[in-house]
């Protein structure tokens, strides 16, 4: 009971902190005059650098293996993966939880947890920054600090390797089914790319929530002029946790209380698959919950659910 009573606690404090449109970083950094920042809904905990074993054949980026109370887990060196050679002792472990697996960033320290609006989250190359295939996202601090946020998926992806999309069955090529998704994940956005590919299903997309809003805003709004059913423009739209500007949770409850968009299922997907991130997401009104990276369950639930009673 008490455990529930904590989880309910949790997940109105997370609840608050997505309905209006925030997030907290957990800061850190790599030897470098650089700061870095993760979501600290991806963060389990944090602790001094553990003895790293090394096992022949690790990945590149892999430091090797720990133990942590009977779990072992990766050890990803995110400066080498960042390729920022410096001579800097690493002696902090971030011990991270996403996409269905568990395991640890070596880091040389962690400052603090900030709390920053989504609106001020922006794209790389928004803000005169050159595009980094592992940055997802910059903000800035009051004091004037750049806080780079990894994509951590991509990070994850490039290190242990991605799941190959398997051939799939289209669903009915007489009918086409438009698929709107919105993700500002290059990793996220191929896998999704692939998987609508494979299933012959047409697709626009957006690469944050705000431009997500305006464009399915503009794409009712032509469908008002020409008179014609939303539902044959888009059929389902795909919706990620976290995204600069305005995240899932917003822009689903923009979605959910537009009357134009009344029968169009909403899935979020989301490398946030705790009860909590679940729990928040049927909050605001998402019809479905999964999570990255899975072809064949992002298909099947794409199938489920536009496949005809």
């Amino acid at each position: 009971m008490q455990n529930d009573y904590r989880l309910m606690n949790m997940i109105d404090e997370k609840a608050r902190l997505a309905g209006s449109n925030k997030m907290e970083l957990l800061l850190f950094s790599l030897g470098s005059t650089e700061v870095f920042g993760i979501n600290v809904f991806k963060v389990r905990e944090v602790c001094e650098t553990l003895p790293i074993t090394r096992t022949p054949n690790m990945p590149a980026g892999v430091e090797g293996i720990i133990s942590l109370r009977g779990s072992i887990l990766p050890v990803i060196d995110l400066a080498q993966c960042l390729r920022m050679g410096n001579g800097e002792a690493r002696t902090k472990l971030i011990i991270t939880e996403f996409s269905s697996h568990t395991q640890a960033f070596l880091v040389q320290d962690v400052d603090r947890i900030v709390r920053v609006d989504w609106e001020q989250v922006k794209s790389p190359q928004s803000i005169g920054q050159s595009q980094s295939a592992m940055i997802t996202a910059l903000t800035e601090l009051p004091d004037g600090k750049l806080v780079s946020i990894l994509d951590v998926e991509q990070i994850l992806g490039e290190v242990m390797g991605e799941d190959d999309v398997p051939n799939m069955d289209s669903l009915r090529p007489d009918h086409p089914y438009p698929v709107f998704f919105a993700d500002d994940s290059n990793i996220a956005r191929k896998k999704i790319t692939e998987v609508l590919e494979k299933l012959h299903l047409p697709y626009q997309s957006a690469i944050n929530g705000r431009e997500a809003w305006e464009k399915l805003r503009n794409i009712a709004g032509r469908a008002e002029q020409e008179n014609k059913n939303l539902k044959e423009v888009i059929a389902l739209i795909l919706v990620d946790a976290e995204m600069p500007e305005m995240d899932g949770y917003v822009l689903t409850r923009h979605i959910k209380e537009d009357a134009r968009f009344n029968g169009i299922p909403v899935v979020m997907h989301s490398s946030l698959s705790s009860v909590a991130n679940k729990k928040l997401g049927q909050q605001v009104g998402v019809d479905a919950y999964v999570g990255k990276f899975h072809p064949e369950e992002l298909a099947q639930m794409v199938t489920s659910m536009l496949h005809p009673a």
